[in-house]
């Protein structure tokens, strides 16, 4: 089994969120690996009556435990949305305020306090609506009225709701909580479509298009709120930034659409050497019991959703944790890493403006980790698509001197970003 991936991404994310956070992700894959697992191999009993000793662990993990961190994740978000009931409500008065706002109180407004008019949001909502209905018609989605009906209303419904939450989130704690209410998202509307009749493949389709359209609305909004604060602070007009969001918007659909369609068919997301996604295994986790009759794990989301509660009321964020849970073990220890690196080089000085001067620089350094690691990946795959990689001999991978490389290039890389943070000595 592997321990601990060796991916700059997974170091550099681990030093962006800290080591507070990333030992909270981490607690929830030890009580996943170091306990519920052990538990269950020993005691644990299949619903066929077959004893989970004869299991392999990442078995036992994957068909089991991984379904409380999910139930955890959707209750995270169900927490989240009551939390902001207040910012909902005020969301909704301001929108209809602004949409009955006088032209001659328009002009009164300041540039830097002008939004896009409500009437064009709407007319907005009214052209995605059609498009979403064609797409459902001549999409050979095999839909009736009411299934169309439904799914665009399960649509703009959790898309106003989650979307609020998740600017709000962004706005006070600088985290986005896109996880935990697109599981959330993908639970209940798979329960509704099923409930009027939408199964099998169109079913899937139709939920994991559901998912997505909230997924990119929350990550949309919580990204424009932190373009917001900035052109607040630099005194921008907030309705060109809104403008040209949409212009935005259009070329990073076409360009992801495009990298993920690459590495969908170079490498896949099932089966050997297949790309790691757990978010898109858990997608399949929730909605193919649902839509295929199967045994849904109600019992095992009933204890996520109970320890997130619970978490909750004692003070640890609950999304992190369940997060930890699902997400496999060798992917969460790099986090690890990474946080205790970012304690580290905040650290070492007892002046506090030099300990920030030098958690900044190491901030840039670990964006690049990010950058140059999504990059490369790219790169890897037009290659691999194109035939034009360099493939290692197969009985290289996974041997002893390959792990040793591995190590010593890992090691390397926590050094440079170390040494040249702590090379940092005031602030400019």
């Amino acid at each position: 089994m592997e321990v601990c991936n060796g991916s700059a991404i997974l170091l550099g994310t681990g030093y962006l969120i800290g080591l507070k956070y990333a030992m909270i992700i981490c607690a929830g894959s030890f009580l996943s690996w170091w306990f519920i697992v052990p538990l269950l191999g020993q005691y644990g009993v299949t619903p066929d009556g077959v004893l989970m000793s004869t299991m392999d662990p990442d078995l036992i993990f994957s068909q089991y435990v991984r379904y409380i961190g999910i139930g955890g994740i959707a209750m995270a978000g169900i927490l989240g949305v009551i939390k902001s009931a207040g910012v909902i409500k005020t969301s909704l008065s301001v929108a209809f305020k602004a949409n009955k706002g006088k032209s001659g109180e328009e002009q009164q407004v300041l540039r830097t306090q002008r939004d896009i008019p409500m009437k064009i949001i709407l007319f907005g909502f009214l052209a995605v609506i059609i498009m979403m209905v064609l797409f459902f018609i001549f999409g050979g989605m095999q839909m009736n009225l009411t299934q169309i009906i439904v799914g665009i209303l399960v649509v703009f419904l959790f898309a106003f709701l989650f979307t609020t939450v998740a600017a709000t989130a962004i706005a006070t704690v600088g985290t986005n909580p896109v996880s935990g209410m697109t599981m959330m998202t993908l639970i209940l509307s798979s329960f509704i479509l099923s409930a009027v009749g939408l199964q099998g493949g169109t079913g899937i389709i139709t939920a994991l298009v559901v998912g997505g359209i909230v997924c990119s609305a929350l990550a949309m909004a919580g990204g424009f709120i932190t373009d917001l604060k900035i052109g607040y602070w630099i005194g921008t007009s907030p309705y060109k930034q809104q403008g040209l969001k949409f212009l935005g918007t259009l070329v990073s659909a076409l360009t992801v659409g495009a990298v993920i369609m690459l590495l969908s068919k170079t490498y896949g997301y099932t089966g050997e050497n297949a790309l790691v996604a757990p978010q898109a295994n858990a997608m399949a986790a929730i909605i193919e019991p649902l839509m295929f009759g199967g045994q849904t794990p109600w019992i095992l989301y009933i204890i996520g959703a109970i320890l997130a509660i619970v978490l909750d009321r004692i003070g640890v964020p609950a999304l992190a944790f369940s997060l930890g849970m699902f997400i496999p073990l060798q992917l969460n220890i790099p986090l690890l890493i990474g946080g205790a690196l970012a304690w580290f080089i905040g650290s070492r000085s007892k002046d506090e403006a030099v300990n920030k001067a030098r958690k900044e620089k190491g901030t840039l350094l670990a964006s690049g980790m990010l950058a140059g690691g999504a990059i490369m990946g790219v790169v890897s795959a037009i290659m691999k698509y194109a035939g034009a990689d360099v493939a290692m001999p197969t009985e290289y991978i996974g041997s002893s001197a390959y792990n040793i490389l591995a190590i010593v290039m890992y090691t390397a890389l926590c050094v440079y970003l170390v040494v040249h943070s702590l090379s940092k000595k005031t602030e400019n």
